[in-house]
């Protein structure tokens, strides 16, 4: 009995401690983040960063591997793949992972990704062993269990048919479908209700054996380690895990859009849910840093930015108006994303066009351009103030293949980027003649039907 409280109480001392190491600053308690970098003898690419503020340690993996390479018919099976790691081994049920991770405080997960999949591991210093060997277990061992795959299949189901009720979720999947016509970003990486029915256990396993190899993975190691000790664990754990020859599909190139295509949805609701954009640049592509200043004045800045000035504040038709660059391998999506009440949706959608056709034409203001350059620089270390952060964004740096040096040089790309920048890859990468446009409404009282058909 005194050896249970014992556990009892050490168990919620661990616990507490894991809390606070999720809070802020804990990435920053170091001047300055200096990743070290080796790539291991069965191929892993291992990144180390060492943060002594806490007896802490994250580990973040990467198998480059996601959505874009599901089997014809069968979308869902990467998705399914990654979250099933964790869902028992040879040797282990879910339970006992479950339990084993939960009894030293740690935290262990998978999910899946379009571009790659990911594990992620957090741990107190002193079950740094306890806990590669769980990681090590759900990565290299995996056993796929035929109720647990059952068991996801439904949960993922029930997911996708919840989504048939949710407006944004609607128009989400209709934007993309239309955009990435014929290109694996046009479909959800959860796959839909007919290809996940159709996915087997052999279909995970094929897919498990045939990308889940270590010279395919990326891991990073932040926390109470340095380089060699970081690199003895990791090869330690992960010895057996052999390398071996990857053979990826093709990937379709990304096509753009030549006319302006229109999706209305009607449903029952009082508020519009509106999408509009077309295919935008990958995450390699050195405009990247100008289109992201660019985008920032144009909706990416929040309340100072051009589009919620003239649909928010001048306009009063939406309480949000936002835009993006997606960022993926191949090139992704801009899009603009805005909510009004169905009787403005014309007005909204009129606005948005007449706030990309001027970004086009007129060369920023030195104030704009200034305000975007501070925002975007000042908050980048916001991205890195824990450990997990650190762990996520390097696993981000290198497999864009940014270089360890872009924690440093960051804020000079954005700097440089001039007016002349701006309109340049506003003129380049956004079109406002040749798009998609989504709109789940009561297209009734919405009034797009006869305008917006092509």
């Amino acid at each position: 009995m005194h050896r249970k409280i014992r556990d009892i109480i050490t168990n919620t001392i661990v616990l507490i401690v894991f809390l606070i190491s999720l809070g802020p600053s804990v990435g920053l308690a170091s001047p300055k983040i200096e990743p070290q970098r080796v790539v291991l003898n069965n191929g892993i690419t291992l990144l180390v960063v060492e943060t002594h503020t806490l007896p802490m340690v994250n580990i973040s993996v990467a198998v480059k591997t996601g959505a874009i390479y599901d089997p014809p018919g069968k979308g869902g099976v990467a998705n399914l793949t990654a979250t099933l790691l964790d869902e028992g081994t040879k040797t282990r049920t879910s339970r006992q992972i479950a339990e084993e991770i939960d009894f030293i405080g740690g935290r262990l997960s998978t999910s899946g990704g379009t571009d790659y999949s990911s594990a992620s591991l957090v741990v107190l210093k002193k079950d740094i062993n306890t806990g590669l060997n769980l990681l090590s277990d759900i990565l290299l061992n995996p056993a796929f269990p035929e109720d647990e795959v059952e068991r996801k299949k439904k949960e993922t189901l029930a997911g996708i048919m919840s989504d048939k009720d949710d407006p944004g979720s609607i128009a989400s999947k209709a934007f993309y479908k239309a955009v990435f016509a014929g290109h694996p970003y046009g479909a959800p990486a959860e796959g839909d209700e007919e290809s996940v029915v159709k996915i087997s256990r052999e279909d995970i396993v094929s897919f498990y054996e045939r990308y889940y190899k270590p010279n395919n993975a990326i891991m990073v190691v932040v926390g109470d380690v340095d380089l060699k000790e970081a690199t003895s664990l990791i090869e330690t754990y992960f010895r057996p895990w052999k390398k071996g020859e990857i053979q990826f599909p093709d990937i379709p190139p990304v096509e753009k859009l030549k006319k302006r295509d229109s999706i209305l949805i009607d449903k029952n609701i009082t508020q519009a849910n509106i999408l509009l954009g077309h295919t935008g640049l990958s995450r390699d592509n050195p405009d990247f840093y100008a289109v992201h200043v660019m985008n920032y004045i144009l909706g990416g800045g929040g309340f100072s930015s051009r589009l919620t000035k003239e649909i928010r504040d001048n306009k009063g038709l939406a309480y949000s108006v936002h835009s993006r660059f997606d960022i993926n391998k191949y090139p992704g999506a801009f899009v603009v994303e805005v909510q009004t009440k169905n009787e403005s949706a014309r007005e909204a959608i009129d606005g948005i066009l007449s706030e990309l056709k001027r970004i086009r034409k007129e060369r920023v203001s030195d104030e704009e351009l200034k305000e975007a350059q501070d925002y975007l620089t000042g908050s980048f270390p916001l991205k890195l103030d824990t450990n997990a952060k650190i762990g996520s964004y390097l696993v981000f740096i290198e497999y864009y293949n940014l270089g360890l040096d872009y924690l440093d040089q960051y804020a000079r790309y954005i700097e440089t980027v001039t007016k002349d920048d701006i309109i340049r890859v506003a003129q380049k990468y956004i079109d406002a003649e040749n798009f998609a446009i989504v709109a789940v409404a009561k297209q009734e009282k919405a009034g797009l039907m006869e305008k917006e058909q092509p």
